[in-house]
């Protein structure tokens, strides 16, 4: 037994963190590729490694993907200090080479010197698709404002697919659900950030972020565009980019009128909180509206301008609503705070409303002994701590949203 606990720890010391083991970067100078400070790592590698995220049977494992910051050409390298068949006869490594080709396209590196050497072609790479916003962001450490395009692109635009191809493998690095979509369908949009950049003394894009798109048909003669992924790259999070590339995909399709809404697929509650940010930011230019309006409470009004000039439903509407009355709302006075608060539970109640409902169809069918079991299920009490905690969390959430606008 003690042999075999002994081995147990032995083969222990050749499994490896794979979020730590992968290594990706986005180069664009030759001294970046060993440079670790411009290293970053994966938030998820579960759908290429299992659950446990693990790599087994290697030690020091590092797994190498670098791209050029542009046109995202390819450096796949695995480095590892030693591997389980150095000590152990009958014990495999796991393949973790193969499972990396699987996802990424053909025609990569993996020879630095030939990396490097494309890094030289960055200077002929630019932007796919018609440009449809430009912006500043002033960047601290740079000590200026860095300048940033927002193209739109379709599937056709020669180059494009192989570029996604490669692009799209960051997906499953940093949305935990992540899947490809099928290219081929004509109804995706895609909609790309790119920062705007010099290197001695010519013009260079490097890629920041990208968003999909689909068009759904909606009976007789509309389209409904609902947002299936979205990534800001790590090394340009947290500057504002999701929001200026949501405000982007909301404007562009705001001036088609075959646009009945837009919607988003599964969103994540980040997204959710960037999407609360944009459409408030772009219905305080709606009159209906306005701080006096605003008091009446919700209106049909409101729902109708927000989807007529903004393509917003009436569910984010009502939700933009509650989020500006809350800005209007002096929460230190017990009144008015009653009335907002009263106002959104309202709205939150409506689960809870459905469950009394069913109770009221399962009295008139289940049996006693039935009708106990469900009744115990929907306690009344705890429905109320539940509607509370949930009106506490859309408070907190909707505090984030205005305290954001106010710094923009």
């Amino acid at each position: 037994m003690a042999a075999v606990n002994d081995m147990e720890k032995k083969l222990a010391e050749y499994k490896c963190d794979t979020n730590e083991a992968i290594c990706l970067k986005l180069v664009r100078f030759p001294e970046d590729v060993e440079d670790e400070s411009t290293t970053f790592h994966p938030e998820f590698s579960h759908q290429l490694y299992g659950d446990d995220e693990v790599a087994f049977g290697y030690k020091g494992l590092q797994i190498q993907l670098y791209y050029s910051a542009g046109n995202l050409n390819t450096l796949f390298k695995v480095k590892y200090t030693s591997r389980v068949t150095d000590k152990f006869d009958c014990v495999e490594p796991d393949d973790v080479e193969g499972k990396v080709r699987e996802i990424i396209p053909a025609g990569f590196c993996c020879n630095t010197d030939d990396f490097i050497s494309l890094l030289e072609k960055e200077a002929n790479f630019r932007p796919f698709g018609s440009l449809q916003h430009t912006y500043k962001v002033h960047n601290v450490e740079a000590g200026e404002d860095l300048s940033y395009h927002i193209h739109k692109v379709d599937i056709s635009c020669p180059g494009f697919r192989e570029y996604h191809e490669r692009l799209q493998t960051f997906l499953m690095w940093f949305i935990e659900t992540a899947s490809f979509i099928d290219v081929d369908d004509d109804r995706w949009d895609f909609f790309l950030v790119f920062e705007k950049y010099n290197k001695d003394g010519e013009t260079l894009y490097a890629t920041v972020g990208y968003m999909t798109v689909y068009n759904y048909y909606v009976y007789p003669d509309k389209t409904r565009p609902r947002v299936s992924q979205m990534l800001i790259l790590p090394p340009f999070q947290g500057e504002g980019h999701g929001a200026q590339l949501l405000e982007t995909v909301h404007r562009y399709y705001c001036t088609l009128a075959k646009v009945q809404d837009i919607t988003a697929e599964d969103p994540s509650e980040s997204y959710v909180k960037l999407r609360d940010f944009v459409l408030v930011k772009l219905c305080l230019t709606l009159s209906s509206f306005s701080n006096e309006k605003l008091s009446l409470g919700f209106s049909e009004e409101m729902a109708s301008e927000a989807r007529e000039k903004l393509k917003i439903n009436k569910k984010h509407a009502r939700r933009v609503y509650e989020i500006l009355r809350l800005r209007n709302t002096d929460m230190s006075d017990e009144e008015k705070a009653r009335e907002f608060r009263l106002e959104v539970k309202k709205r939150l109640f409506g689960p809870y409303r459905k469950n009394q409902r069913e109770l009221s169809k399962m009295r008139k069918c289940l049996r006693p002994e039935e009708l106990a079991s469900h009744i115990s299920q929907m306690d009344t009490s705890l429905q109320h701590e539940e509607l509370e905690k949930s009106y506490q969390d859309v408070l907190a959430d909707y505090r984030r949203v205005l305290e954001r606008l106010a710094q923009a």
